[in-house]
């Protein structure tokens, strides 16, 4: 559940269009995340449909999926970041989760044709200009990914 909404992010520039929120660390907070993001892309100018909502919205479901199946602690929300950097034509999208010790691998694992999940990072890998984590204070860990904009 969406539990805040601002519209500057952390480390933004003030005239810089940013969303920051918090959801619950479940399977519907992560789907609306996804949903909130899609609607924040077309206040910035996406449609729905477009191939840049398209690919933001599924790097948000990855993400925040992953942040619910394997960052989460009880307790805790994750928080979604999203940053529109028009100059450089970049969606910036950051997930954060109160988990510290289980931590993304350095690239995209491959996986499994037949395996039932696996791919979420390899998705983020192929969808994304780049990506990445970084320990957050005081606990836990945000994983990023720039999304070029068409």
């Amino acid at each position: 559940m969406l539990t805040g909404t601002t519209t500057s992010g952390e480390g933004v520039a003030p005239d810089t269009p940013a969303l920051t929120a918090q959801f619950a660390c479940t399977p519907r907070g992560a789907r609306l995340a996804r949903r909130v993001a899609v609607r924040c892309m077309e206040e910035w100018g996406h449609p729905p449909e477009s191939d840049a909502s398209c690919t933001v919205a599924l790097v948000v479901g990855e993400l925040a999926a992953n942040a619910v199946r394997h960052g989460r602690v009880p307790g805790h929300d994750f928080a979604l970041s999203l940053a529109l950097d028009a100059t450089a034509d970049v969606i910036r999208v950051e997930v954060a989760d109160a988990a510290s010790a289980r931590r993304p691998p350095a690239t995209a694992p491959s996986s499994h044709p037949d395996g039932e999940s696996g791919r979420g990072l390899l998705l983020v890998d192929v969808l994304a200009a780049r990506w990445g984590w970084a320990p957050r204070r005081p606990v836990g860990k945000t994983v990023w990914a720039e999304v070029s904009l068409p």
